[in-house]
């Protein structure tokens, strides 16, 4: 197992705190202005098998284990009003994920896309998404003379998942856009 420095922590990361592993959601760091303090991390971690989200304010000198953690390619099957449901590639095995466990990644998932299971101790725990989704443009305003104008380059749309996210101007309703999924934000047509 190595260890990992809290100044090291990034998103996505999934470490052991008080023997539970979690999967780091957010993180900040502060430098304090006292001279010879040492930087303070604050993160924001979601504990693995219970969906709890904890926030954490740490030294930076504090060191984490590397969650032992398996990772499978799974695909995402269907959802009901409680849970969603996947297929393990490998073993052909399915099972559901409560919404509460995948709640900040629910707006990526459509019928058959690809995702990884992480596992720990041999169960399923959480859900991985790819960098990046191709994801239907339902709805959004036609682009407008003015709007070229102001700079900004960029409209609301609302995609097939229900997720809404700044998409360019020449997109228009039906057109697939790629999003990354660790940021929300469209990286051009898909």
């Amino acid at each position: 197992m190595s260890l990992i420095g809290a100044n090291e922590l990034k998103k996505r990361l999934m470490i052991v705190v008080e023997g539970k592993p979690c999967i780091v959601v957010d993180v900040t760091f502060s430098s304090p202005s006292a001279r010879g303090a040492s930087m303070m991390v604050k993160a924001r971690l979601r504990n693995l098998l219970t969906g709890e989200v904890l926030d954490k304010n740490m030294k930076s000198s504090e060191k984490f284990e590397e969650a032992d953690i398996e990772k499978a390619p799974a695909n995402f099957l269907y959802a009901d009003a409680g849970a969603y449901y996947f297929m393990d590639e490998t073993t052909y095995e399915q099972f559901a994920m409560p919404l509460e466990k995948i709640a900040d990644i629910k707006g990526y998932l459509k019928e058959n896309s690809p995702v990884e299971i992480v596992k720990f101790n041999g169960e399923p725990v959480s859900i991985e998404l790819p960098q990046y989704v191709d994801l239907r443009v339902v709805y959004t305003e036609p682009a407008r003379k003015s709007d070229s104008g102001s700079g900004s380059g960029t409209k609301l749309a609302k995609l097939e998942t229900g997720i809404e996210a700044r998409v360019p101007l020449y997109l228009k309703e039906g057109d697939s856009v790629r999003i990354n999924t660790q940021t929300g934000e469209a990286a051009g047509r898909a």
